[in-house]
């Protein structure tokens, strides 16, 4: 089979040469960013159902921090439509970084259903240089399907480090590459070039776990969960919490 792959790899490629060619012509970005938030809009809505007990049993750990202010300082990286808006316990302060400026209509409305949290601020920024935070601003992380997307995992997670309070937390969800030596982890590689286009930055094949694992926090508490649709290419899954 892996003699095969360049072949089904040059035809994948063939297929989406179109999409591949407005990429290299500088005019795919403008557009994916504009119909991007739409998508994750429906997407996230699917996945929240999939998963929505989950999601409480994770975020519900929140009000358990011991924390120096009466109120919880809550980053959400990437946060997109608001999707775990709904997930968070009140007495949460929400600042909220996404590189697309144009999440902010969907977080608008999502601001406004979630009544029990109050908003800090929407930074127009990248996970990797988040300057506008100061160091040891935040009692918690969030970052759900965001690190599959950046440019650099590595450089993220020590912002995050940088951001997060002494004892402060990273609660994550991240959509992983399947083991590579299975006939799935191939489809990855040969999806992933043309699934990026269409994912704003999506990688299939990436092994987060590695790069949490590396990342230097004192302590990483991680959970397995297989692919939520089977009908993608996208693989397991891994929950958890990693303390600074």
């Amino acid at each position: 089979m892996d003699a095969l792959a360049p072949c089904l790899l040059l035809l994948l490629l063939l297929l989406a040469l179109p999409l591949h060619l407005l990429d290299l012509l500088g005019c795919w970005q403008p557009l994916c960013k504009a119909y991007f938030p739409y998508l994750m809009a429906r997407l996230t809505a699917l996945t929240n159902k999939k998963i929505e007990g989950k999601k409480r049993d994770l975020f519900s750990q929140i009000k358990d921090l011991k924390v120096t202010s009466r109120k919880v300082a809550l980053l959400e990286l990437g946060c997109g439509t608001g999707a775990n808006f709904q997930f968070y316990p009140p007495g949460c302060k929400v600042t909220c970084v996404d590189p697309n400026p144009n999440f902010e209509k969907f977080l608008t409305k999502s601001m406004a259903e979630n009544r029990h949290l109050e908003y800090e601020s929407f930074v127009v920024a990248y996970g990797e240089d988040m300057r506008e935070l100061a160091d040891s601003s935040m009692d918690v992380v969030v970052s759900t399907l965001v690190l599959c997307s950046v440019q650099s995992p590595k450089k993220v997670l020590q912002e995050i480090r940088r951001v997060l309070k002494p004892g402060g937390v990273l609660f994550f969800w991240e959509h992983v590459a399947e083991p590579r030596e299975s006939l799935a982890f191939l489809w990855q590689r040969l999806f992933e070039p043309t699934w990026k286009r269409f994912g704003d930055g999506c990688h299939l094949t990436r092994e987060t776990w590695k790069d949490i694992e590396r990342a230097q926090f004192s302590d990483v508490q991680m959970e397995w969960q297989p692919p939520l649709f089977r009908c993608l290419p996208v693989g397991p899954h891994i929950m958890g919490k990693a303390v600074k």
